[in-house]
């Protein structure tokens, strides 16, 4: 277990992801502060491209937070515009345009994004299962379906209807307040059991239903002071993108 306030226990991440062409598992990162190149295919306009350009979303995320540098391309020649729309409007951040980019940066890593059965570039491929949707549901909460998306992992297929959607909005509205109330108490640092499985659980092939059952832990967890569940959920937030400080300032 990490010391305490060390900052090098945490300086550099240690990411592993399990590489489809092989099943096993690669260093996301494998040069200290090398470059990495995360590439999005998406194969067109759906849930499914969303899903996508979520996880490539999450895999940023996650380097940039252990200190590696990144370089985050979509390559996709078709419905760039509703591609780029709905996925800013789950919170992921703009990707640049990959088709010119063959030439790369002298990046030590590439990771490719790409659909269960679909695209097989050159490189690490970093596989997506479908989600059962025919479309971006026109009245979800974008941040209740980014974690309705996050619920399983990127292996598993998602059946996106209105009981999954209301089970992910509940959970954001509680979580949210929550947050908003434990804010008001005095600030506690992280455990640093609950940092360690935070960690562990996103740097094994990104599981995030294990990031979201340690905040489920945390939430309700006996003799843990609300300034400590405020910084765990501020940090981990860092992962999710789920703004789940949104509600500061409106708790009573």
């Amino acid at each position: 277990m990490a010391a305490r306030g060390g900052p090098s226990a945490y300086a550099r991440s240690v990411l592993r992801i399990i590489d489809a062409r092989t099943g096993e598992p690669v260093d996301a990162a494998p040069a200290r502060r090398g470059l990495t190149r995360i590439e999005a295919h998406t194969e067109g306009f759906d849930v499914t491209a969303l899903r996508i350009l979520l996880v490539a979303d999450l895999l940023v995320r996650a380097l940039e937070l252990g200190g590696t540098p990144v370089w985050a391309l979509l390559d996709e020649e078709r419905q760039q515009a509703e591609l780029r729309a709905g996925a800013a409007a789950l919170g992921v951040r703009p990707f640049e345009d990959g088709r010119d980019a063959a030439s790369g940066l002298g990046e030590s890593q590439v990771l490719h994004v790409v659909r269960e059965g679909g695209a097989e570039p050159d490189g690490v491929r970093v596989t997506v299962a479908p989600v059962h949707s025919e479309a971006p549901p026109a009245e979800a909460d974008p941040a209740a379906l980014r974690l309705a998306l996050l619920s399983r992992r990127r292996s598993v297929p998602v059946r996106l209807d209105t009981a999954a959607l209301a089970d992910a909005h509940d959970t954001l509205v509680r979580w949210r307040r929550a947050v908003a109330g434990w804010a008001q108490r005095p600030s506690r640092p992280i455990p640093d059991e609950v940092r360690t499985e935070l960690r562990t659980a996103w740097e094994d092939d990104l599981d995030v239903p294990g990031v979201l059952g340690v905040l489920r832990w945390v939430e309700s967890a006996p003799d843990l002071p609300d300034g400590a569940r405020f910084e765990t959920y501020a940090y981990a937030d860092r992962l999710l993108g789920l703004d789940l400080t949104h509600d500061l300032g409106t708790s009573s």
